[in-house]
């Protein structure tokens, strides 16, 4: 899935998912993921995101927010750390997360 990922977007705040599935119920980690992003975009600061993820179950989620409230504020939201839990317990073979400032963007596009 990939949403709202043109422009430069320096000065945001990305937050950066990287995960290995764990297979274990795709249909649930898909109505999960699909309900996150719905989420995500309601939050205040909301810039947009960018995911992807291979057969094998490996992806990469980049998330973007206006600011580090922002970002922090949707790390905070209850519905999404109870998701949170449930892809510990269930989803997520393991997971790593960076946070960073964008500090230059470029795009091109054919």
């Amino acid at each position: 899935m990939s949403h709202n990922s043109h422009g430069l977007r320096a000065g945001e705040i990305a937050v950066i998912f990287v995960s290995q599935e764990t297979g274990e119920d795709p249909e649930g980690y898909g109505a999960a993921a699909a309900a996150m992003v719905a989420l995500a975009e309601q939050q205040p600061g909301y810039r947009g995101i960018d995911s992807t993820r291979d057969a094998s179950g490996f992806g990469i989620t980049v998330s973007y927010w206006a600011d580090e409230e922002s970002a922090v504020a949707w790390r905070q939201n209850p519905e999404h750390a109870a998701i949170r839990d449930q892809g510990r317990e269930r989803w997520y073979q393991r997971y790593e997360l960076f946070v960073s400032e964008v500090r230059r963007g470029y795009s091109w596009e054919r």
